[in-house]
């Protein structure tokens, strides 16, 4: 992986935005990990339509990036949990090993509870125990017992056909 660098992108206006993605993607060096928003692009609010989705993914793959999807947001830019996770579906169904961080903060009003998950997509199943050691390893280090409140929220909502639908 390459060291850690970022880049500010131009003011306000989708397609120098759009523009922008396309050129950090294509200057990124081999093997480096790219941080996407799924949905819902914060600060701009400019989402890349799924064509444009298709074009990273094929530098992102021709470049051997690794996406790191971060999904804040999901469910505010369309309304539609499943459109706004078109992206990282999308992702995973070309084969891409990835990340994917979800967090349930925002979109369930939870601000304080610290709710989420990464989900780790990988081609080689015998290197899941040890991403899974790893992963615990780091999250121990931050902290040994989280709170589960914001956690049992969430469950009994996605859980729960009828607060689903609610929600």
């Amino acid at each position: 992986m390459s060291s850690s660098s970022s880049t500010d992108l131009p003011e306000r206006g989708s397609s120098r935005i759009k523009s922008a993605i396309y050129i950090l993607i294509q200057n990124a060096a081999e093997d480096s990990v790219v941080i996407l928003h799924a949905c819902a692009h914060n600060p701009t609010g400019v989402d890349p339509t799924q064509e444009q989705w298709i074009e990273i993914a094929d530098i992102m793959e021709r470049k051997k990036l690794l996406p790191f999807f971060d999904c804040a947001y999901q469910g505010f830019a369309s309304g539609d949990l499943e459109k706004d996770s078109w992206p990282v579906r999308y992702f995973v169904s070309r084969g891409f090993e990835m990340l994917c961080a979800q967090s349930f903060s925002k979109n369930f009003g939870l601000y304080s509870e610290r709710v989420g998950n990464l989900t780790v997509v990988v081609k080689d199943p015998s290197v899941v125990t040890n991403c899974r050691t790893h992963l615990t390893s780091l999250v121990e280090g931050l902290y040994l017992t989280p709170p589960h409140y914001g956690a049992r929220i969430v469950s009994l909502v996605l859980n729960d056909p009828v607060l689903f639908n609610q929600w």
